[in-house]
């Protein structure tokens, strides 16, 4: 509570209160007497009622006031501070910095991509709490607008998804950690059309095998028939290579050049050598065992550079067979829907895959089973007829 107290030197009176804590006594030119203490208690009750509902403002009460102006002072140099803090381009450097170490180098490096050329020029110097659900969708809907790869004239859904993704999980934790409700609320993921895989049949993987360059032959055919990922393949070392168990070890990929953790868990396996898989690595061996840790290389000894190859390889042979352009990624389809039609275990085909579960086999591959096997229904046809024709 505000009181009136008198300063002996002077004798002049002067309201001494406590604020926020601190002690502060303001001095006034009156004297000590009743009138004045009279003419003073109006402004003391009004300071108490102040104080006490939390509506006191120091520069308003005691405008000539030193220690009023540093306050004011002090709480503006606090309050650009905050408002500082509170920029989506300073929040998401902090975002950035706190998640990088559970991420991929490559992860990183797309991230920081989209930050750069999506995030910062659209709401970077933005009061976080401030942009609008109407905002994020004013800005996925010129995402639509900008020029995709390979010539396409818009980033499609499925890029548009994964550049809204990570915006959506850095306002979720700025609205956890600043209390605000997210501007992504209600606003859900575009619909993307379902991928179609295109799988070579055997006689499309026998044509390319036997005229693509010599170099790559064994390359291609190991990524054929054991449905490994580009990653994966190119990151091949020679120490994950058991001859003598016939299995090659999935233990490290290659992204963005560097050597890296498998993409998920499941994806840590042990993959069964076939016959033609087996001698090709024999013949692989003799050729870059003695110049490189890498199954595949340059001649540096380097990892080969998928892109490099796709683009002076893969589709070039494609184009030479009259083959529909397909990306390198369908040999691992490959592999899958020829081990379906071959009649192995679906469970066993996951494993090699690096699924987790059949789930994703029954989905993706197992239409192209009948056609492949030449199984349409007939079997349990057959089965029916044999068994019921003694009732017929």
């Amino acid at each position: 509570m505000a009181k009136l107290s008198v300063r002996k030197a002077t004798n002049n009176l002067y309201f001494d209160f406590m604020y926020q804590g601190v002690r502060y006594r303001e001095q006034t030119e009156l004297i000590d007497s009743k009138a004045n203490r009279r003419l003073l208690q109006k402004k003391l009750d009004l300071l108490n009622a102040e104080l006490v509902t939390g509506q006191f403002d120091y520069l308003n009460s005691f405008p000539e006031s030193k220690v009023a102006r540093r306050l004011v002072k002090e709480k503006m140099e606090v309050e650009a501070i905050q408002a500082d803090s509170y920029l989506f381009k300073n929040f998401i450097i902090e975002w950035i910095e706190e998640n990088k170490l559970n991420w991929r180098d490559s992860h990183l490096v797309n991230i920081e991509s989209m930050v750069n050329k999506y995030y910062l020029p659209s709401f970077g110097e933005r009061v976080i709490d401030s942009i609008t659900r109407a905002e994020l969708l004013k800005f996925r809907t010129s995402l639509a607008k900008v020029p995709g790869r390979n010539g396409r004239t818009s980033l499609s859904n499925n890029r548009i998804n994964k550049i809204m993704n990570p915006l959506r999980r850095v306002f979720e934790e700025a609205a956890d950690r600043y209390d605000f409700n997210t501007p992504f609320t209600r606003i859900k993921i575009l619909k993307v059309p379902k991928s179609d895989v295109q799988p070579f049949s055997l006689k499309e993987v026998s044509l390319i095998l036997e005229n693509v360059r010599p170099d790559y032959q064994i390359y291609y055919l190991i990524r054929f028939f054991t449905g490994m990922r580009t990653g994966e393949v190119d990151g091949l070392q020679w120490k994950y290579v058991d001859f003598d168990q016939r299995i090659i070890k999935v233990r490290e990929t290659i992204v963005a050049g560097e050597e890296s953790y498998t993409k998920t868990d499941a994806s840590q396996r042990d993959i069964a050598m076939s016959q033609p898989v087996y001698e090709g690595l024999v013949k692989q061996y003799q050729i870059t065992s003695n110049l490189s840790k890498f199954v595949f290389c340059n001649q540096k000894g380097e990892c080969i550079e998928h892109n490099n190859v796709t683009k002076r390889v893969w589709y070039p042979l494609l184009k030479r067979l009259k083959l529909e352009k397909r990306r390198p990624y369908q040999t691992r389809h490959t592999a899958a829907t020829l081990w379906l039609a071959s009649g192995e275990s679906p469970e066993w085909i996951a494993r090699q895959m690096g699924h987790s579960n059949t789930e994703m086999l029954f989905k993706v591959y197992s239409r192209y089973v009948p056609n492949l096997t030449r199984q349409d229904g007939s079997a349990m046809e057959k089965l029916l007829l044999k068994n019921l024709e003694c009732t017929l």
